[in-house]
C-alpha cells in the first residue's frame, strides 16, 4: 500500500430520490479527513470535485432511471478516469459521494488496468436493473451494472462490459433486500455475508474469510455505503435500517482491513448532512477511513 492518498469528492445525487448527499464531500472534508490522513504519515492531495451538473428537479420528484441515466453516466466516466488517473500514478483514491451510483466509476477507474478485488458494505444490495427495481433509482444498480447487468450506457461507462467478475464481490452488512433482487444474488456467484452471518459467526470472522476470496489478488476496494452501519451509530443516512453494524465491529473490520496490506482505494459513500446529527455521521465516516488506512489503537 502506497502513502499518496488522492481525495476525489463526487457529489451527485442523481441516483436517488431523497436530497442532501451531494453535500457529503464537503462534511467529511469539515469533519478533518486530510488532516487525519496527514496524521498517519501520508501525503494527501485534495483534488477536488468532479464536475457534477446541478439537478434541476425539486426535493419531491422521484428519479425514475430514465430520468437521470445520462447524467450518471457522464459524471461516473469523469469518476472512472480520476481513479485510473490516481492508480497510474501510484495515488491510493479515496472517493467522497454522494451517492452510491458513483461506484460505477470508482470500480470500473481502479480496476481499469488489472483485476481488484471489491468489498461492498451496504444495508443493501444495489442489484437491481430497471426491470426489477420497484424504484427505479439508480443507486440501488450500481453492483449490477459492474458485473455486467442492467443499462448498456451504465455497462459500457468507461470500457465496455463488465468491470470485476463476481466470484471477486463480497457483500458484507446486508439486510433489506427486495425480492426479485435477492433472487439474482442467489444466483449471481457474489459471496454475501448478512447481518445474520455477522451476528452468528462474528465479525472478525466474516472479515477474515472475505480476506481469503482476495489472497491471490494484490489490491483490494472497499466500498462503503455508511447505511451499513445501524441507525443509532449513523443518523445521517437516506435509507436507513435497524439492525447494522456497531461502531466497534465496524472499525474491528477496517483494522482487520488495514492488517492485509490490500487497501488500494476506498468509497464513501451515501452521508446525508440534511439527515445528520452535528455531523456525526461524517465524523465516523473520517473515524472508519482513517482505521482502514493504517491508525492503530496501540
Amino acid at each position: 500500500m502506497g502513502k499518496k492518498i488522492r481525495i476525489i469528492g463526487v457529489p451527485m445525487d442523481f441516483g436517488q430520490h431523497h436530497r442532501g448527499v451531494d453535500m457529503g464531500p464537503a462534511a467529511l472534508r469539515y469533519s478533518g479527513l486530510a488532516s487525519e490522513l496527514r496524521g498517519l504519515g501520508y501525503e494527501v492531495e485534495d483534488s477536488g470535485d468532479v464536475l457534477v451538473p446541478v439537478r434541476d428537479q425539486g426535493p419531491d420528484t422521484e428519479p425514475g432511471p430514465k430520468n437521470y441515466v445520462s447524467e450518471i453516466t457522464r459524471v461516473c466516466q469523469r469518476v472512472y478516469d480520476a481513479g485510473k488517473q490516481a492508480i497510474k500514478e501510484n495515488y491510493i483514491p479515496l472517493f467522497l459521494g454522494g451517492d452510491h451510483s458513483i461506484a460505477m466509476g470508482t470500480v470500473g477507474g481502479v480496476s481499469h488496468d488489472g483485476p481488484t478485488g471489491l468489498i461492498w458494505m451496504d444495508a443493501h444490495g444495489d442489484f437491481n436493473t430497471s426491470e426489477t427495481s420497484p424504484s427505479g433509482n439508480v443507486h440501488g444498480m450500481p453492483l449490477a451494472a459492474l458485473i455486467g447487468e442492467g443499462e448498456s450506457s451504465l455497462v459500457n461507462m468507461g470500457r465496455n462490459g463488465a468491470k470485476v467478475d463476481p466470484d471477486q464481490v463480497v457483500l458484507m452488512g446486508i439486510r433489506d433486500l427486495d425480492t426479485k433482487e435477492r433472487n439474482r444474488l442467489k444466483q449471481s456467484g457474489i459471496t454475501v455475508y448478512t447481518m445474520r452471518d455477522i451476528d452468528e459467526q462474528g465479525i472478525s470472522a466474516v472479515t477474515h474469510k472475505a480476506l481469503m476470496k482476495f489472497v491471490h489478488m494484490k489490491n483490494i476496494h472497499i466500498s462503503v455505503d455508511m447505511d451499513v452501519m445501524d441507525p443509532a451509530e449513523a443518523p445521517g443516512v437516506g435509507t436507513p435500517v435497524p439492525g447494522g453494524l456497531t461502531y466497534r465491529e465496524a472499525h474491528l473490520f477496517m483494522e482487520i482491513i488495514a492488517d492485509s496490506h490490500k487497501l488500494a482505494s476506498m468509497d464513501i459513500v451515501e452521508i446525508n448532512p440534511i439527515l445528520d446529527q452535528a455531523n456525526r455521521t461524517a465524523r465516523l465516516a473520517v473515524d472508519l477511513t482513517v482505521s482502514a488506512l493504517g491508525k492503530r489503537i496501540y
